[in-house]
Parts: C-alpha cells; sequence; structure tokens
C-alpha cells in the first residue's frame, strides 16, 4: 500500500504539471524520468523510511509526502515543483486511488492470468477424462452414474463465470480533495477544469 501511494503522488505532480503553468518547465529533459523511477525502484527501504518518518508525524500518507519532499530534493529538482507534492488532496483521495489500483492490478496480473490456467487444465482433463465413469452422490448416497469428464467440466465452467465477473469489476476511486468538490483547486487555479482532470488522473494513474 506503501508503494502504491507513492505511485499515486508521484503521478499526481506528474498530472499537475500539465496544467498548472508554474510547473511547466519542472520536467524538462529527464526530469520526469527520474521523478517516476523513485516510485517505480520503490524497495522495503524506501517503505521503512517512511514508516520512520510516520513515527513522528503520526500520520501515514503525510509520511509518504515528506518522504517524496526528501527524494525531490535529492534528486535536485526545480524547488517549485517540491511545494505542490500533495497540493490539494486529502489522504483519502491517495488511499482511494491507491487501494482501487492495488486491486485491479491484482485482478488483472494475478487472479485472472491464474484462474485462466487452472480453467485450461481443467477443460484438458474434461476431455481426456471424458469416458471414465464414476459413481455421482446426492443427499449422502451413491446417485446414478456420471462422468470424471463431465465433472471437470462442471467445475471449469464455474470458475470462468467467476473469472469473468470479475473481468467486469469497477474499482472506482474517490479523487476530488476533502470534501469531494476541488475546492482548494478551484480557488487556486479557477480555469481548470479540475473534475476532468481527476477524472482523466483516475483513468490514466494505471
Amino acid at each position: 500500500l506503501i508503494k502504491a501511494r507513492v505511485r499515486v503522488e508521484v503521478e499526481y505532480l506528474a498530472s499537475l504539471s500539465q496544467v498548472i503553468p508554474a510547473l511547466g518547465d519542472v520536467f524538462e529533459g529527464d526530469n520526469l524520468k527520474r521523478w517516476r523511477a523513485v516510485a517505480a525502484t520503490f524497495g522495503p527501504a524506501d517503505a521503512q523510511r517512511v514508516k520512520s518518518i510516520e513515527a513522528t508525524t503520526n500520520h501515514d500518507v503525510k509520511a509518504v509526502e515528506y518522504y517524496l519532499k526528501e527524494q525531490w530534493d535529492a534528486l535536485k529538482l526545480p524547488p517549485i515543483g517540491r511545494e505542490y507534492i500533495h497540493f490539494g488532496l486529502t489522504s483519502q483521495d491517495v488511499n482511494h486511488t491507491a487501494q482501487p489500483l492495488l486491486l485491479a492490478e491484482c485482478a488483472r496480473d494475478v487472479l485472472i492470468p491464474r484462474y485462466t490456467d487452472l480453467i485450461a487444465a481443467l477443460k484438458e482433463r474434461a476431455w481426456k477424462w471424458r469416458d471414465v465413469a464414476m459413481l455421482a452422490r446426492t443427499h449422502g448416497q451413491s446417485a446414478s452414474p456420471t462422468r470424471v469428464g463431465k465433472e471437470f467440466a462442471v467445475f471449469a465452467s464455474r470458475l470462468q463465470a467467476c473469472v469473468d465477473q470479475l473481468r467486469q469489476c469497477s474499482h472506482s476511486a474517490k479523487f476530488g480533495g476533502a470534501t469531494g468538490g476541488f475546492n482548494a483547486h478551484s480557488v487556486a487555479f479557477p480555469s481548470v477544469d479540475w473534475p476532468s482532470f481527476g477524472d482523466a488522473f483516475v483513468r490514466d494513474v494505471s
């Protein structure tokens, strides 16, 4: 979760640079690549640093913000960008974007591929054992005969239905400032269409 929070904050600042004039030159050259590497290379030692900051702040998301400001300084990036890390956000903007991101990527990269492999294995055995008879059971007693292959096909079909549902799951995020109206954003930069910005950011962050 800490790594996902870092990723959300890193990408948020990158997106801000597209709409806030003061940030227009912040990511010149390879600056954006170096900034994104903070999230891409985030590891256990980095997470421990965040936790050590949290011991002082007593606030998990604020600790991420301070960690990223440390990284910004270490990379010697333009000072103006540092002050826009976490600009206008509340903690739940970060949490409620990071958590659905984790769930969506787990489904896409872990669960669906593994279940797909399992379904293929079940189907293979269903065909292989299509003529193998077995005694079925019902109500705790022996029943009409069935075939081993048919039973494997039943489980393959059921699991496929689960995978289809998993593919269709919506992973919505909450992203709009403390009360969901982009209030601080709109006061600071009234010319920006912040709801559209938020929709685009949540869609593209994955």
